[in-house]
């Protein structure tokens, strides 16, 4: 059974840097067409030349108007990052949340939410149990590519 879901959460990082998207499902239909051109960025050859014609689409295409809400910072600042998307699960707590999170910050954002003793409709998933080529695994290159086009910017 397929589950659907309100909001697609994905927190990823890159070396420095971490950050977050959120997507609204109502988004899907028109931001997926906009991705089809996108892959992990290990898995790419020609590093350089990808991230250089990405971030062209991603400026052409208006790509963030299409999540709900990002946000990239560096590392050392990563708890206001967990605090800002806590916030967002207790405001949306009826909603059902689908949330892939980068496998080195899973158990720590895990012990954060039982912190909170709040019933949440949530699905939690390390980032390397997404299935390859499924729609969360699509839509979590969207953050990956963020990041390291903000890496490369900073290099």
């Amino acid at each position: 059974m397929k589950h659907t879901f309100n909001y697609y959460i994905f927190i990823d990082y890159s070396e420095n840097l971490i950050g977050y998207i959120i997507i609204e499902n109502k988004a899907l239909k028109n931001l997926l067409p906009k991705i089809v051109k996108l892959n992990h960025y290990a898995t790419v050859k020609h590093k350089n030349k990808y991230i250089i014609a990405i971030k062209k689409r991603f400026e052409k295409e208006k790509l963030e108007n299409y999540l709900f809400k990002h946000k990239i910072i560096e590392l050392r600042q990563s708890i206001e990052l967990f605090i800002e998307i806590i916030e967002f699960i207790r405001k949306h707590k009826d909603s059902a949340l689908f949330i892939s999170i980068d496998d080195t910050y899973y158990n720590y954002f895990i012990s954060l939410l039982e912190l909170i003793e709040e019933n949440f409709h949530l699905l939690i998933i390390k980032e390397s149990k997404l299935k390859k080529f499924s729609l969360e695994y699509r839509l979590s290159l969207i953050i990956d590519t963020m990041l390291n086009i903000e890496r490369k910017k900073s290099n």
